[in-house]
């Protein structure tokens, strides 16, 4: 006889608090029978502070093909429910997570999305800065010529600009701003939202450039820049 057919569901999990975590989110990883993730270790940490413990499997960039197949079998063929969760926040956004949605979808899955928190949507709160209308550029090109190119762009548009950044690159990419877009751009630095060293410079460009440019960064940090001229 044929199993039933399972489901997939793409979970949000916190980002450092683990406050963060939704009831929904937590029911939702309980009901699982399979946690698919893009680390299991720091899923493993999740799922023991959760009381949970679960059967997992990998998910990541570099075994995303291979590994999204099985898991569209497991839903169709074995009749699993299968809970997608990423390093931390939301899946696809600046993490693994859209092939499995595409192609579930094509096999005739549609995948439920539990929300919750990401670093984009806090800084977005957080920095301050006009987001009536706004953009996410994801981390920027490493050659410098590309980012000079992408932060022209920024500077003729009327909309805020979001960016990932790491801490080996930040220092670099906010002289950059301050140099491609304007000196004057009003911008937002968050860095390690929702954790103990929870950070939020606001200044433009210039200042922000200045002030850190000795500063050894840590973390996670998202950049907003918001040109004073469209």
């Amino acid at each position: 006889m044929t199993p039933e057919r399972g489901k997939l569901s793409l979970v949000a999990t916190p980002i450092g608090n683990l406050g963060d975590i939704t009831r929904r989110a937590e029911e939702v990883l309980a009901a699982a029978d399979v946690v698919a993730a893009e680390d299991t270790r720091r899923a493993g940490k999740l799922l023991a502070a959760l009381n949970l413990k679960k059967r997992m499997v990998s998910c990541h960039a570099f075994n995303e093909r291979a590994s999204v197949a099985g898991i569209v079998q497991m839903i169709l063929n074995d009749g699993l429910s299968v809970a997608y969760v990423s390093d931390a926040g939301t899946p696809s956004l600046s993490d693994p997570g859209f092939l499995l949605v595409r192609e579930a979808r094509a096999a005739g899955i549609e995948p439920e999305v539990i929300p919750g928190v990401s670093a984009l949507t806090f800084a977005i709160t957080a920095s301050g800065l006009p987001v009536d209308q706004f953009s996410f550029l994801g981390f920027p090109p490493r050659k410098k010529g590309a980012r000079q190119r992408l932060l022209e762009t920024v500077r003729t548009e009327e909309r805020t600009a979001f960016f990932y950044e790491s801490p080996q690159r930040i220092a670099r990419f906010l002289a950059e701003i301050a140099e491609f877009v304007e000196r004057n751009a009003e911008v937002a630095v968050v860095r390690e939202a929702t954790k103990m060293h929870e950070e939020i410079l606001r200044g433009t460009a210039a200042e922000i450039a200045e002030s850190t440019a000795t500063k050894k960064w840590r973390g996670e940090i998202v950049v907003g820049v918001k040109p004073t001229r469209g």
